[in-house]
């Protein structure tokens, strides 16, 4: 077998596999190399990925009642909702929110586990909640970093699978939550200290966040860590 034919061969192979599974590829909207690893933002639904990690933007109650994170517990199943249920339950024994803003909860991911080995239920600031809005610009920083400490602690992590925190039925401005969004999490790639992980892929669908992360990405492309790669 030739090499051309060798090629051919195996992109059929990769063709049918992935007809078979009923996945496509996805759209890769853009790509960002630094010291530690790559950002990329590309479409589709989250559950149709795969990685280490799978983040889900929860409310602090960790309902799964609401946006991705409905469609995620829905995906992973009864089992999860259960669990977070339970911790909603004895938080409130001690008369604490399951999960205060900023900070995340792990669980197993159940019947996701093909896919992730984790799912980590983060709480954004919302911006339906008037005491939340006013500070956002801090609260928002300050949830990727308790969530990058959290990567840390677990360990032995490559890939982390997210949606945009906070940019869902929570309302952030999309221009300035994709600035806040690749500033933070491209800062982190690029920092002194290895991060834990060497690719965060972050998935979307909404048509107007794209269009707003894209407009932010030309305008301060030239002022980010790291080196454009959409096209490699």
């Amino acid at each position: 077998m030739t090499v051309f034919a060798e090629y051919l061969y195996n992109l059929a192979n990769l063709i049918s596999k992935t007809a078979l599974h009923g996945r496509t590829m996805p759209e890769l909207y853009m790509a960002r190399t630094c010291k530690w690893g790559i950002l990329k933002v590309v479409g589709g639904d989250l559950w149709a990925h795969d990685g280490d990690v799978l983040i889900t933007p929860a409310n602090n109650r960790l309902s799964g009642r609401e946006g991705i994170d409905a469609l995620v517990h829905a995906k992973a199943g009864e089992e999860l909702t259960q669990v977070t249920r339970n911790i909603c339950l004895e938080m409130r024994k001690i008369n604490a929110p399951p999960c205060a803003v900023t900070n995340n909860v792990v669980t197993k991911p159940y019947a996701l586990k093909d896919n992730f080995k984790h799912i980590i239920h983060v709480v954004g600031p919302d911006c339906r909640r008037p005491n939340q809005d006013e500070s956002r610009r801090e609260l928002l920083p300050q949830t990727y970093h308790n969530l990058f400490d959290t990567i840390k602690e677990i360990g032995n992590l490559k890939k982390i699978v997210s949606p945009p925190l906070s940019m869902g039925i929570f309302g952030y401005p999309h221009r300035e939550g994709a600035r806040i969004t690749l500033e933070v999490i491209l800062t982190h790639l690029d920092g002194e200290e290895d991060p834990g992980f060497n690719e965060f892929i972050i998935v979307v669908k909404e048509r107007n966040f794209i269009s707003n992360m894209r407009t932010v990405y030309r305008e301060s492309e030239d002022q980010l860590p790291g080196i454009d790669t959409t096209n490699e």
